[in-house]
């Protein structure tokens, strides 16, 4: 598939959206010391504290449902050969699993898993950004502190 616009402007959003929302987690508490005591998002601690995602409105239901029944694959290397492969992983609860699909998302764009001048399966990986967005803005709406970081993102 030649280069399409409006598929670049969503990963854009994605990767705009991602980073303001890890940057609301570590600046309203929910921050954890990573290997050299880098300031790392605590992802799970933020999904056990909100409400289930699915009080955010039916957008977000319909993100959820298709994330379940279609969930991001995971890209490992077996044998000097790249796959996908589909990896359920450890979660704490139903938001906690549901945000490590939208960072596997992420994390599938952003390491060049999907994505090498043009993107692979285009319908889904449409589906896969848009969805992503719609749940990151719903958790960012499900708790004040983040509603208020989010809104004064200019430290």
């Amino acid at each position: 598939m030649a280069y399409d616009q409006e598929m670049a402007d969503l990963a854009s959003d994605l990767f705009r959206t991602f980073a303001q929302v890890e940057y609301c987690l570590k600046v309203t508490g929910y921050c954890v010391a990573g290997r050299g005591d880098a300031a790392n998002p605590d992802w799970t601690r933020f999904a056990l504290e909100i409400p289930p995602l699915e009080d955010a409105g039916e957008d977000v239901v319909a993100a959820i449902s298709y994330m379940q029944k279609h969930p991001p694959k995971k890209q490992v290397y077996v044998d000097e050969v790249l796959q996908w492969r589909i990896v359920a992983p450890n979660a704490e609860n139903e938001n906690d699993l549901i945000f490590l699909y939208v960072r596997r998302v992420r994390n599938n764009l952003f390491h060049g898993g999907k994505f090498n001048g043009s993107f692979f399966d285009p319908e889904r990986s449409r589906e896969l950004l848009e969805y992503s967005i719609t749940i990151l803005m719903a958790a960012i709406c499900m708790s004040p502190p983040m509603l208020e970081a989010y809104e004064n993102c200019t430290d």
